[in-house]
């Protein structure tokens, strides 16, 4: 932010700006973030042929797009954008991505 905004504007006008601001970067990090899970399943599923060897690799793949997945939408809420069909269109989210929307849970290994 330029020093002269700051100036110029009471201290709620910059705030908001500030806020504006980290929203829109936190919504271009989601949705790298789910790119970039995207990316690793196809990529995966380039590379190995469906079996039962990688059946759970691949699990675990998807359910990690499906939290990306989730952790946009939620981002996008907060922004006041509702409505997500458009998104699972413009990134090509699969239907299990879809179905598998949800935040991670810490599993104990115990």
């Amino acid at each position: 932010m330029s020093r002269d905004f700051r100036l110029d504007r009471v201290p709620v006008d910059v705030l908001a700006y500030e806020l504006a601001e980290e929203k829109a970067t936190a919504l271009g990090r989601m949705g790298r973030a789910l790119e970039d899970a995207l990316a690793r399943l196809r990529a995966f599923d380039a590379a190995h042929p469906r079996s039962e060897a990688t059946r759970q690799a691949r699990r675990i793949l998807v359910r990690e797009a499906g939290h990306a997945l989730w952790m946009l939408v939620v981002q996008r809420e907060a922004c006041g954008l509702r409505n997500s069909r458009m998104l699972m269109r413009d990134y090509n989210v699969p239907g299990e991505v879809q179905q598998c929307m949800a935040p991670l849970l810490a599993t104990s290994s115990s």
